[in-house]
């Protein structure tokens, strides 16, 4: 009894120094400014962002290459022109959140595929699907919510954040694992529920409400954001509770979304007279 209690005070001791060993290499981070939206969230890093942009940018010419050598790589002009032009009015107006965003090596490419997607990797590498293009019919407004939502992530750095998460995570799990003497996978899950998946749906908020400020700022419609979800709901079907999502559900997103394309309407208002465009 002795030897038990005095490998359980070990194991405690080690677990302190392990997790102190851990989060030493953290730095708490505002990756942005908080602009109109006020996203003003402190954000935990071990990963640098240089790790995570050199990832990136070898992850997108892999992806550019698999999409090269199937013809998929920026086969119908009409839409790479309707993409990048977009991308050409979005990307100077994030130094509102980042003053160094606008300077990055941001490139814009259109994969030809069904899949109902776009995304932006860390330092501004972007690639837009046809088939959310086609599929959900985008006007110029909606791909600019698209586009203004996927740029917020990598404003944010979501990425690197995601994966400092993750270790320090891993980390907590392993160690208490081995202190109380039980498998830790089932330890993992629970921290994926209460911690893992409540972060991944505050990312999909701020990089919603970042992207409607985005686009209103580039001369777009901010409540076009309201009807893109909409078409995304009816073309994802049902969802599950959204305790169980990594993103929040079609309606709790739409509400908020209706809340912050208001608060940020009169930068379109301001923006289009700019870009000739009337306000509807």
């Amino acid at each position: 009894m002795v030897l038990q209690g005095t490998r359980r005070r070990a194991w405690r001791l080690t677990a302190g120094v392990l997790l102190a060993g851990g989060l030493a290499g953290c730095q708490t981070v505002n990756t942005t400014q908080g602009g109109a939206v006020g996203v003003e969230r402190k954000q935990m890093m071990m990963v640098s962002s240089q790790e995570m942009e050199q990832a990136a940018s070898q992850n997108y010419r892999q992806v550019l290459q698999k999409a090269a050598s199937q013809g998929a790589l920026d086969r119908n002009p009409a839409q790479v022109e309707r993409v990048r032009t977009v991308a050409a009015r979005l990307i100077p107006v994030t130094g509102v959140f980042r003053p160094d965003a606008p300077r990055w090596k941001w490139e814009v490419h259109v994969i030809s595929s069904k899949e109902l997607n776009a995304w932006c990797m860390a330092g501004g590498k972007i690639a837009f699907y046809s088939g959310i293009i086609e599929g959900l019919q985008l006007s110029d407004d909606e791909m600019a919510a698209v586009m203004g939502h996927e740029i917020a992530h990598a404003l944010r750095e979501h990425s690197r954040e995601q994966a400092s998460e993750q270790m320090v995570t891993n980390l907590g799990v392993n160690v208490l694992g081995a202190v109380l003497g039980v498998d830790s996978s089932g330890l993992g899950k629970l921290a994926q529920l209460g911690i893992g998946l409540p972060h991944s749906r505050a990312h999909e908020t701020e990089a919603d409400r970042m992207g409607v400020e985005l686009a209103a700022r580039a001369g777009y419609d901010p409540r076009a954001a309201i009807g893109l979800w909409q078409k995304m709901a009816r073309a994802g079907g049902g969802q599950g509770p959204e305790w169980m999502s990594t993103h929040p559900s079609s309606q709790s997103r739409i509400e908020d979304l209706r809340v912050y394309a208001a608060r940020v309407l009169p930068l379109y208002e301001q923006a289009a007279t700019q870009h000739a465009r009337p306000v509807k």
